[in-house]
């Protein structure tokens, strides 16, 4: 799959909104104190990527009923989904000034029925851009940081209607967006996942 930026202007994968709300005190906090413990930007991503991987539990995984889906918010509360953790990400990434784009895939949705869209990141390194999922790891579930090749989460079957969006967004989408707003608690949300882009 080639990526496709949804603009040419790559200052907008640096840009702070409403979600990726980057220039808040809790995120720059978060994104200095992972800085100072690392060598330079390939070892910050690294380690932005596994603090929100390993520390910032999946709400489904946890139990957690919180919806979070402002970056602040995530890392403040310790607590998302996939959607959540991937703005957590975009904003620690982009308060140390590597270009993140969101992105996501079509998934069959855990509870088996139908699809549901999953949420990630892509950084670009060295002119390139490279998919990251910091979803959480579980059984079954073994995604890692990498530059070399992919290594993560789900793999879309494309028997089963899954699939990979090419489309590299400087900020959330709007669907995914709305439904994370509109949502009073998890089990809420999780009835309304989007089933599509």
């Amino acid at each position: 799959m080639e990526p496709i930026q949804n603009t040419a202007d790559l200052s907008a994968y640096l840009a702070a909104d409403e979600a990726i709300d980057h220039h808040h005190p809790v995120v720059r906090e978060a994104a200095a104190r992972l800085a100072a413990e690392v060598a330079d930007s390939y070892a910050y991503a690294q380690a932005a990527y596994e603090f929100v991987r390993d520390v910032i539990p999946h709400s489904q995984d946890s139990g957690d009923l919180r919806v979070t889906w402002r970056a602040s918010d995530v890392l403040e509360r310790r607590t998302g989904i996939c959607y959540a953790k991937a703005h957590a990400l975009a904003a620690l990434l982009r308060a140390e000034d590597i270009p993140t784009a969101l992105c996501y895939q079509r998934l069959l949705h855990d509870d088996g029925g139908g699809h549901a869209v999953h949420g990630l990141v892509a950084v670009r390194f060295n002119g390139s851009w490279r998919r990251q999922d910091p979803r959480g790891n579980k059984p079954g579930v073994d995604a890692r940081f990498s530059l070399d090749g992919e290594r993560l989460a789900f793999v879309p079957d494309p028997e089963s209607s899954e699939m990979d969006y090419p489309v590299l967004y400087a900020e959330p989408h709007p669907v995914v967006l709305g439904v994370l707003k509109a949502a009073p608690d998890r089990p809420y949300l999780w009835k309304t996942l989007p089933t599509a882009l």
